[in-house]
């Protein structure tokens, strides 16, 4: 595989705060304990103590912070987190069609054999927690974890620090997977607050091509009256993409209602390599998704789609980053947000063309729909080229369902309700219809048909 580090990544994407050795975190501490109390062997142990060591003389971002100055994580800080382990016998979820045996599932951060199924997969590929790896499987996985660009944000490292197993997928050179693999991380409130670090490798080899479902979602356990409660995701995903490799990624993140979640996906593509995202935001009190792109070679493809829809006094806020680096690079980039009720989307999009970049083409739009009057969005998408032979665009847009619109399809016998839901619906499908596996795609228009009213003053 010929994957390659650029001379020139991300700039300050994501940086973590540093403190003095007297100034250190003591919440950020409280966490760090939490998550390394259980140990591990070998070079996964020395992969983790690196970054405690580095979490240890840092501190959680605030809103001083230009990176997260739309972001207040004030009411993170006020929870006491514990690391609890999930009851996997008696939880249901959806189950797709196309991935029936083609899934791994985790609950609360942990793997979950019972609930997984990996037996319709071909050769060339694997599939497997990283505990279930064999010894040669884990030396290439160590040549990748934890390896992108990006591990020294706060918390990315606090993941790292924490490891104790990952789900992997991992495609040989020249593989074509038709089964799209999904991979699930299930939350289970407990008696107390609990904190989960769920952690995705992907590896695609030169010339292969993989489609991934990546879903966050919470669940009642069946023995329990809890059905939802206050717990903290902290995922961590890195794909690397090989020269001449496809890699189509949908991630949907629908946690519960008092749950706080916090993703990294980091990319590293590679010469002539195509990747694409649709990443899905319906769920979470607080949600914050950092999406990173290194281009580490000539002629790359990226696609970027983004939905977030939230209500009430949610907070989505979704960073992207793509460093093209190398000539004849090509992205195309569209995040769109509903938003209803008091809740507040920030979307910040940078795209980085240095002078290397010639004959780059990329392309970034933001577009808002507000419910409500009190619906806050903040929007930032950002060019920074040194390149002059380039053709790059960027804009945002921010509105309201137009009165006409509404008046129209009443005009056709549709009542109001009615007609406001088939024009969020239609905002929304632009991106859900891009999906390319049938049934995710019904069950997340089902989803957005079937959310309770955006519109409360």
């Amino acid at each position: 595989m010929n994957i390659q580090v650029s001379p020139s990544p991300i700039p300050n994407s994501n940086a973590v705060s540093l403190t003095s050795m007297l100034d250190r975190d003591d919440y950020l501490t409280g966490l760090l304990n939490q998550v390394t109390a259980t140990k591990t062997e070998g070079w996964l142990q020395e992969l983790r103590q690196s970054a405690a060591n580095w979490v240890r003389h840092s501190i959680l971002p605030t809103t001083r912070e230009e990176e997260w100055r739309f972001t207040d994580l004030s009411s993170l800080r006020k929870v006491q987190f514990n690391v609890e382990a999930g009851n996997f016998a008696s939880l249901e979820f959806d189950i797709l069609p196309e991935a029936a045996n083609s899934r791994l599932v985790f609950v609360n951060g942990v793997f979950a054999p019972e609930l997984s199924a990996v037996s319709d997969l071909p050769s060339g590929i694997v599939v497997s927690n990283l505990a279930g790896l064999s010894a040669v499987e884990q030396e290439g996985v160590r040549q990748y974890l934890a390896q992108a660009e990006g591990a020294q944000e706060v918390f990315t490292a606090l993941n790292t620090a924490g490891i104790t197993d990952a789900a992997v997928v991992w495609v040989k050179k020249n593989v074509v997977v038709e089964t799209p693999i999904h991979l699930v991380f299930i939350s289970v409130a407990g008696e107390t607050a609990t904190i989960s670090q769920p952690r995705c490798l992907v590896v695609a080899e030169s010339g292969s091509q993989v489609t991934l479902v990546e879903e966050y979602t919470n669940r009642q356990d069946a023995k329990s009256a809890k059905e939802e409660g206050v717990y903290f995701t902290n995922a961590v995903t890195e794909v690397w993409v090989g020269d001449n490799a496809e890699v189509t990624h949908t991630r949907v993140e629908q946690e519960g209602a008092e749950a706080f979640h916090i993703g990294k996906t980091a990319i590293a593509q590679a010469r002539d390599s195509r990747y694409t995202c649709h990443a899905i935001t319906l769920g979470a009190k607080l949600s914050r998704h950092n999406l990173e792109i290194l281009q580490t070679g000539e002629q790359t493809q990226t696609t970027l789609n983004g939905l977030t829809i939230i209500s009430g006094k949610q907070l989505s806020d979704t960073h992207s980053a793509i460093a093209l680096n190398y000539p004849h690079g090509t992205s195309d980039q569209l995040h769109k947000c509903i938003v209803g009720d008091r809740a507040h989307a920030v979307f910040n999009g940078k795209v980085f063309v240095p002078k290397l970049a010639q004959l780059t083409n990329a392309s970034q739009l933001n577009r808002n729909l507000l419910l409500s009057s009190k619906a806050r969005v903040d929007t930032k998408p950002q060019l920074e080229i040194t390149a002059d032979n380039v053709k790059c665009a960027h804009g945002a847009t921010v509105s309201q369902l137009e009165d006409d619109e509404i008046f129209y399809l009443q005009s056709r016998g549709i009542d109001e309700n009615d007609a406001r839901k088939l024009l969020i619906n239609a905002f929304a499908a632009e991106v859900i219809n891009q999906i390319p596996i049938p049934s995710l795609r019904e069950i997340l228009l089902n989803t957005v048909n079937n959310l309770k009213s955006l519109t409360n003053e």
